[in-house]
């Protein structure tokens, strides 16, 4: 389909995604997969609606051609959790243009998103998970890009950090402090506490790294001195869980879930939980409780005489 979106719908796209990017803080990529998500959806009424219209009334559609674009949406393929995003992204723009424009947007903005079945996460267990710190530097070319590896993974088992936030770490976070101030999505801060383990592996890595730690430079790097790619941590632990004989859903991400299920396992608040993981909402945070229910399960049914 053609895009056919009129100068100012494509103008107060731009403005709005400008608004997400500057003022809600959101990452880059998101930005870009919003923004997609709009393009296509005003391409459609365009069509739908044979021809272009002024910014309030792109406002205030009514159910019926909202409801027909999901149809479309569903009808090119696009899975119902991917249709629920992108019904995100429509519900953002149309809001923040109806305030802007001073019009009603509730037939939009009361959309339901299609259901979908929600993917729990799948953590490691307490033991795969420290076999992976223990031995993901095996298959590394020389010591300290094993140290590196190492230091990563204990940073997001040991401290729930994403993958970004660790590689986002510079060299005046060298040493590491007790506690960390790490920017997460949407540039929300949150304090962190760090495992002697995980300042101690840190530590090993900087004083084998062949590279100038500056403070102002990247703390984890690259063969080369470079940033370090995370890609290389996913291929190591790719090397790892094969090796271990683990699951394909034993990736860096998986490293972050397992410090939050073994923390609620262990008794963990789950508001303190939220706070260490900087996770927006609580819903978001209770998913653990729900894997740690299924888990409970697991054992229940291979253990009980009865089962």
């Amino acid at each position: 389909m053609t895009l056919a979106i009129s100068p100012a719908a494509r103008a107060a796209m731009a403005e709005w995604l400008t608004h997400l990017r500057a003022l809600d803080g959101r990452a880059d990529l998101t930005v870009k997969a919003y923004g997609a998500d709009v393009a296509g959806y005003l391409s459609f009424l365009a069509h739908h609606r044979g021809g272009t219209e002024g910014l309030a009334a792109l406002a205030q559609v009514p159910l019926s051609d909202l409801r027909a674009w999901m149809a479309h949406e569903r009808g090119r393929g696009v899975a119902p959790r991917s249709l629920a995003r992108s019904l995100s992204a429509v519900k953002g723009f149309t809001g923040w243009l109806a305030e802007r424009e001073g019009v009603d947007a509730t037939a939009v903005l009361s959309a339901r998103a299609p259901r979908f079945q929600k993917k729990l996460p799948r953590p490691l267990s307490i033991d795969a998970a420290a076999d992976v710190l223990d031995s993901v530097g095996d298959d590394a070319r020389s010591p300290w890009v094993a140290a590196r590896d190492t230091a990563v993974v204990t940073l997001l088992y040991g401290c729930g950090l994403r993958i970004s936030e660790a590689l986002g770490l510079t060299g005046a976070d060298h040493p590491l402090a007790q506690v960390l101030r790490i920017r997460g999505k949407g540039g929300k801060e949150r304090l962190v506490p760090v495992l002697p383990a995980a300042r101690a592996a840190v530590a090993e890595y900087a004083r084998l790294c062949p590279h100038d730690l500056t403070a102002t430079a990247p703390l984890f790097r690259g063969t080369r001195g470079g940033p370090l790619n995370p890609r290389l941590i996913a291929a190591a632990m790719e090397r790892t869980r094969n090796r271990l004989g683990l699951p394909a859903t034993a990736t860096p991400h998986a490293l972050r879930h397992s410090f939050a299920t073994h923390l609620l396992g262990a008794g963990g608040d789950l508001r303190a939980i939220q706070e260490l993981l900087g996770h927006a909402s609580l819903s978001t945070t209770q998913t653990y409780t729900a894997v740690d229910a299924a888990r409970l399960m697991e054992v229940y049914a291979r253990t009980h005489p009865r089962a």
